[in-house]
Order: C-alpha cells, then structure tokens, then sequence
C-alpha cells in the first residue's frame, strides 16, 4: 500500500498543501475549523508528518513546556530559566503554545507524537483522558504555577493563598477600609487560593472584600475592571489585582483619573514580573520563587522517571511580599 503523503490529505480535505503543513504545527496560523477538518482527514487516514516521523524515531531528549498565557511575563521569564537549566543538562526545551480555538488537550496530544521526556504544562484546563494517555507512554506530566482536582496531578506551585493573607494584612495595617479585588480566571487555582487567602485574612480582623470584578489575568481586562471600580460613586481606597499585569493596568487607569497613589488609592499585584519594580510603577507585589519552582520542576521529574509513584505531589514554595510604592 503506497505511503499516505500530504498531498493526498490535501486533496481528501480540500485544501492546499500549505494549510496542511500549517494544521500540524500548532503555533502556525489557521482557521481553528479548517484544522480540526485535516487533522480529522490525517487520523482517518493514518497520515502523520516526516518530520513528525522523524522526531519520533530519534527520541527528542526535550522537554516540553505548553503554555496557554504567553502575554503574562511571568511564563516567558519561567521558560527562560527553565531553558537554561536544561541546558546545562545537555537536554532542551520545545515551547507550545495554545492557538485560538484549540485546547491544551489538542497541543498536548499533539506533543505525546514527539515522545519528549516530560511536559511541563502552564495551564489548568487538562482533561484526564489525556494525562492518562501521559502515563500510558511514561511520559511525565508537571502542572505549572496551577493545581487541579485530580489526586494524580503532579504540581509545582507558590503559596498563593499565604500571599493573598499578605495582601489583605498589607492594606489592614495602612488603615485601609473600602479594599476591592480584581480577579483573574475564575477556574484556575491562582485565582481560588489567591483571593480565599484575600478573603479569609480580612474576615479575621472583621473585614470584608468592598467590591470584587473579574480582569481574567490580562491587561485589557485589567484596565476594564479598575475602570469600571474606579468610576463608582463611593470607589475603593485599595486595590488587589490577582496578577501583576492588571496591576499595572490599574495604575495607568488611576493616573488616568488624577488619583494620588498610593495616597488615594493602593494597589498591590502578584507574581513580582520584572515591569513591577520599574521606575514609572514600582509596584508592591507578591514576589513567586520561580527559580525555586523551576528547580522544583525537573527534580519531580527526575523522581517520576524511575518511580511513578510519586504522582500526586504537589510542591508548595513559600512566597513574600516586595514593598515599593504602590501599596
């Protein structure tokens, strides 16, 4: 039987061989249909990429890391660190992101072909069909700065909920009375464990959470959430942002507005990326161990190539509040 080529899965798919091409790379632009229809083509089929061949038969001696939030400096100075490190293990890293219209399951299915010796995985939207499929091939699976509800979910993380505790006390011992909290994801664990340790701290001293809105961890959205709580008749005198990115988006909108800060307005942010301590923000911030966490990391990996039975471990670095002049 002659070998199924791209061509042939073009022509089955109507469309050209270039859209093909594009369809297996998941960085590559297409429209999320378009893909779904050849790759659909390419499985019924038995179709599969030289180049995929390739790498599949060499073994890649790489790790992958499947980022979904690229636009949060916090992962590319994570991928950066965690690239270095591998160099000096004589491994690399093969960085995926998530494309418009597909999931990490897509990504990560698509990575498994590859066979890296591990997947580090920034996202938390992971169906367990398919870290089952991880563990059917041996290939270990580590969640990023994310946990999930899944006993076997292997995880590095900061302590996010002792950080939102920091941040509530932060704005507490400055006599602040009107604190509001600009959220991220409602699903992911940052978001939860963040504004439960937010939440609890303040109950504690008999404080309550003034006013609460959603950014979903980005600038645009962040900059939408403060503008909407700081154009309130009766506005906040305190701001947590769940990341920095919208931090820093609440203050160009509280300068904007000719707000005073951190006198008329405090606002703290999480993740300490490195636009938090420049000049024109000096932002307080959570600082996260990422170092640490990177570290962290390979050793589980590490530990799960020769025992699995160290699946479910959930590493949890502590974390510290960095004061500059935001809050």
């Amino acid at each position: 039987m002659p070998e199924i080529t791209a061509k042939d899965i073009a022509h089955a798919a109507g469309v050209s061989q270039a859209a093909v091409s594009r369809a297996f790379n998941p960085t590559a632009s297409i429209k999320p249909g378009k893909r779904e229809k050849i790759l659909k083509v390419a499985r019924e089929m038995g179709y599969e990429p030289p180049a995929l061949r390739s790498l599949t038969e060499a073994g890649s001696g790489a790790i992958a890391l499947i980022a979904a939030d690229l636009d949060n400096p916090f992962y590319p100075v994570a991928a950066d660190m965690l690239a270095k490190a591998l160099f000096k293990r004589g491994w690399h890293l093969i960085l995926y992101t998530v494309p418009q219209g597909q999931t990490v399951d897509d990504v990560l299915r698509n990575v498994l072909k590859f066979k890296p010796e591990a997947a580090i995985v920034a996202s938390a939207t992971l169906s367990s069909s398919v870290v089952a499929a991880c563990r059917r091939q041996g290939m270990p699976i580590i969640l990023f700065n994310r946990t999930q509800h899944d006993p076997n979910a292997t995880a590095v993380v900061c302590d996010n909920y002792a950080g939102g505790r920091m941040i509530a006390r932060r704005f507490l011992e400055q006599g602040r009375s009107r604190i509001a909290f600009i959220g991220g994801v409602q699903d992911t664990s940052t978001h939860r464990e963040r504004l439960r340790g937010f939440e609890d701290a303040l109950a504690e001293a008999g404080a309550s959470v003034f006013a609460q809105t959603n950014g979903r961890f980005s600038y645009q959205g962040g900059r939408s959430a403060a503008w909407d709580l700081l154009h309130q008749p009766h506005r906040p005198d305190s701001i947590f942002a769940a990341n920095d990115v919208m931090a820093l988006a609440t203050i160009d909108v509280a300068r904007t507005l000719g707000l005073s800060i951190p006198d008329e307005l405090a606002i703290i942010g999480f993740d300490d990326i490195p636009m938090a301590s420049w000049e024109s923000y000096r932002l307080t911030t959570v600082r996260q161990p990422t170092e640490r966490m990177v570290t962290d990391a390979l050793e589980l990996i590490d530990m799960q190539l020769s025992d699995r039975s160290i699946e479910g471990t959930v590493r949890t670095s502590p974390v510290r509040l960095v004061l500059r002049d935001s809050g």
